[in-house]
């Protein structure tokens, strides 16, 4: 498996590009910005996009969003529950941070315990709603990337749309704590960890 992350955008949101090296088909996890860079490793490694994937529809994880669409064709997945965020740039506060104005639409949608398949990898959906109502995190092989809802010795704000605290816990311990703690946690913001480490650690989860 290929794996690689991106500082994007304005608030250098952690970008993901995971592929299968076999079949050179490959994803790109919350595009928030700097899409030329985005598109210089899937040169560079000669990929093939097949998914656009956001972990939720906040502006610093979506800016670069329409531009990395238009100029490779692939489809962006999502959960549902974050639409209305995507179509409204007031909800997402793309403009606010400083970025583009995001006000768009999704191509299809993900739902908890979904499957993507690229080439000979499987992403699988976990939906952990509490830092938006739509927010999910994907396990790949050994590792779960979490957007922002799990992170190093902390956890996603519950201060914004769709935010809610103790359903933000509820999510972390009975999704994300239940899953092999041997596994590489790679968040949206921020230097990695494993599910085993935040277990024990983690001040907010207890």
């Amino acid at each position: 498996m290929f794996l690689e992350r991106i500082p994007a955008g304005v608030y250098a949101v952690n970008c993901y590009v995971v592929g299968d090296d076999k079949t050179g088909k490959s994803a790109v996890i919350d595009p928030g910005g700097d899409v030329d860079k985005i598109i210089e490793v899937l040169e560079n490694n000669e990929f093939k996009l097949e998914y656009i994937i956001l972990t939720h529809a906040h502006g610093d994880h979506i800016g670069g969003l329409e531009e990395l669409r238009e100029k490779t064709g692939a489809p962006v997945y999502m959960h549902k529950n974050d639409l209305h965020m995507l179509k409204n740039s007031k909800i997402n506060h793309s403009v606010a941070i400083g970025g583009v104005k995001v006000e768009t639409e999704a191509d299809a949608f993900v739902e908890d315990g979904d499957t993507l398949e690229l080439g000979e990898l499987k992403l699988s959906v976990i939906h952990t709603p509490g830092h938006t109502q739509g927010g999910i995190c994907i396990q790949v092989e050994n590792v779960l990337l979490s957007g922002d809802t799990l992170f190093a010795n902390s956890i996603g704000r519950s201060d914004l749309e769709g935010g809610d605290q103790e359903q933000l816990i509820d999510s972390i311990k009975n999704k994300l704590f239940v899953l092999n703690e041997d596994l590489t946690v790679l968040p949206g913001h921020g230097p990695a960890t494993t599910i085993r480490i935040e277990k024990t650690t983690n001040p907010y989860v207890r």
